[in-house]
């Protein structure tokens, strides 16, 4: 049992941008204690608090940083559904096997949409992240019928604007959904002996073309160097691997955790 102090000492640090994870690890107190503490002791507002696109002059979202990262994580492996009162699901379907990147899909969620629901649903292997709210779609127009890769997947020149200021963000947020970083090796010839070689690399894979388009735009835009990998004839893979662009990789966004 832990007194009130310690909830809110562990919450503060949470509030102050920190991952559920890095805190629980300072802390020693399990993430799903820190989890349910944010939802009693947290003030609950209901009703949804404002859609910056809804107003009479729309604008972007408060948290320009965590709607850039969430919006790589929709691209990626979001999803957007009608739920009954006009309300929609945004879930954001992750591996178990990083807590980390959960974490931080929870945390982008509650700082775009912060007077709605957040909650996480468990799968065999995965999570589902899901917040509710009547305006994901005012948030992430591409929501529409039918798979992405089947449809056009265009940017509002509002959204355009966000990841052009957060390019970072943006393309963290789509490695963390469909990419990776890997150790790629291979053996040459010294002095006569066979020597093994091991380089990091990093891939993001998407059946989208328009998606693919956006990360490459965003690679550009920072300085990352990239090329096109096809899988059989479809170009589906995009490679960074040239020494420099992995460090540029590896300071911004990181194997996955």
């Amino acid at each position: 049992m832990y007194d009130i102090g310690t909830r809110k000492r562990a919450l503060a640090l949470v509030a102050a941008g920190r991952s559920l994870n890095s805190v629980s690890k300072e802390t020693g107190i399990s993430r799903a204690a820190i989890r349910s503490w944010r939802t009693r002791l947290e003030p609950r507002r209901r009703g949804g608090g404002p859609c910056p696109r809804c107003r009479d002059v729309p604008g972007p979202p408060e948290d320009p940083a965590a709607y850039a990262y969430l919006l790589g994580l929709y691209l990626g492996d979001g999803c957007i559904s009608a739920h009954r009162r006009g309300v929609h699901f945004l879930r954001i379907v992750l591996d178990n096997a990083w807590p980390g990147i959960i974490d931080a899909c929870e945390s982008a969620m509650r700082s775009v949409r912060p007077d709605n629901s957040v909650w996480r649903v468990g799968k065999q292997g995965c999570v589902a992240v899901t917040g509710s709210s009547k305006h994901w779609p005012c948030l992430f127009p591409q929501h529409g019928p039918g798979r992405k890769h089947e449809r056009a997947i265009v940017l509002e020149p509002w959204q355009q604007a966000i990841v052009d200021a957060r390019p970072w963000e943006f393309v963290r947020g789509l490695v963390h959904s469909d990419g990776c970083r890997i150790t790629n090796w291979t053996t040459r010839t010294v002095a006569g002996a066979r020597k093994r070689y091991e380089y990091p690399r990093y891939f993001f894979t998407n059946r989208s073309d328009d998606i693919r388009r956006l990360y490459t735009d965003a690679l550009d835009r920072v300085g990352v160097e990239w090329t096109t990998l096809a899988r059989g004839c479809d170009p589906l893979n995009i490679s960074v691997a040239r020494k420099a662009s992995v460090a540029l990789m590896d300071v911004h966004v990181g194997p996955k955790h």
